[in-house]
């Protein structure tokens, strides 16, 4: 490995009553740096930044939750950030803050103006240190939690690994309180889908929970990213997890040997910017499941749903009205509802601008 993405929870970064778990971060920095001297490029994606604000401020009034979000995390992020820093500098390595927005991963270019960004980073030996910019972000236009960028950044970067690290050992195989329930240790391809009986509650204080990194987890294993949910709260856990043949408890979801292309790696984590919808006859969602390279034909187009211009993000339905991908499309709505059913026309969505999930 080369380089891997470390997502860092907020119930791993703060105590019972909010506040910053100082010797935690420590603790995780140290391994960080260890890890970065043996060769590895690390990026961080750190929640803890409304929670610390939280912790911080006394409301003389009650605020709706946005503004509240926006607060919380305008006090919290100057003082995660800080805290950072100078842990990293007491390892002679700098770190850089860069926040973003789900909006930044709408547009191509907006994508790779990012991407550079944290190249450039990487190349001078410093550390990102990403978070979502909650000063800015509104309800309908924010990531589902830091686990959906975790998993954006992993793929946008190119990443070998990415590491989810909560506060639980894993994806466990049913209620944990229950007798006989346990961690799954790995999860491939075709197997029982393990969402179908992971606790969807979300965590103390983030907005994230197990269900939605078992998504983001088999999503990035998908693309060909090894994708790890573990326990953040152990010992040297991250030292551990990259040791081989090591047994520390932890979910690890086994990459897909085709890795997926920069652009289709994009388009799959573009589902929240879909602009409308694809609707295909059995035929077509056959010949989409065969192995070679099989694009969207207009000719297995049965029906067009929304107002979508010439290279918006589209999500593929099947024949049962069932999600099966996403795609960059060719034609607008109006061209593509015009011309479905025919033959010979250039394909709706191309092979290289489509996703398929086939997890």
């Amino acid at each position: 490995m080369k380089r891997i993405v470390v997502k860092i929870g907020s119930n791993v970064l703060t105590r019972a009553d909010g506040a910053l778990d100082i010797t935690r971060m420590s603790a995780l920095v140290d391994q960080v740096a260890e890890l970065r001297a043996k060769g590895l490029e690390i990026i961080l994606v750190s929640s803890g930044a409304v929670a610390s604000g939280r912790s911080e401020l006394k409301l003389e009034k009650k605020l709706d939750p946005v503004s509240a979000r926006q607060l919380f995390s305008a006090v919290g992020q100057a003082k995660l950030i800080n805290r950072y820093y100078e842990l990293f500098r007491e390892h002679h390595i700098l770190c850089g803050q860069a926040l973003t927005t789900k909006e930044n991963f709408g547009s191509r270019s907006h994508y790779l103006n990012q991407k550079r960004c944290l190249e450039a980073m990487l190349e001078n030996g410093v550390i990102p240190v990403v978070n979502e910019n909650d000063t800015v972000s509104v309800t309908e236009l924010m990531f589902t939690d830091n686990d959906e960028l975790s998993g954006l950044v992993a793929a946008m970067m190119g990443a070998d690994a990415l590491v989810i690290l909560s506060n639980v050992d894993g994806i466990y195989n049913g209620n944990p309180a229950e007798p006989g329930v346990g961690v799954v240790p790995e999860i491939r391809k075709g197997m029982e889908n393990p969402s179908d009986y992971v606790h969807a509650a979300t965590s103390s204080f983030g907005r994230g929970g197990m269900l939605t990194k078992c998504n983001i987890a088999r999503k990035v294993a998908g693309e060909g990213i090894l994708a790890i949910v573990a326990n953040g709260k152990r010992e040297n856990i991250l030292l551990q997890l990259l040791e081989e043949g090591s047994r520390t408890p932890c979910t690890r979801f086994i990459p897909s040997p085709k890795p997926a292309s920069n652009v289709k790696k994009w388009i799959a984590h573009s589902e929240g910017f879909a602009k409308g919808e694809i609707h295909l006859n059995q035929g077509a969602v056959q010949a989409l499941g065969q192995p070679r390279a099989v694009s969207v034909l207009l000719v297995g187009v049965t029906r067009i749903v929304g107002d979508f211009e010439k290279d918006d993000i589209v999500r593929i339905i099947n024949h049962e009205g069932k999600q099966m991908g996403v795609g960059c499309t060719a034609y607008s709505s109006r061209d593509a509802a015009r011309m479905a059913g025919q033959k010979d026309k250039k394909p709706l969505v191309h092979y290289d601008f489509l996703y398929i999930d086939e997890s």
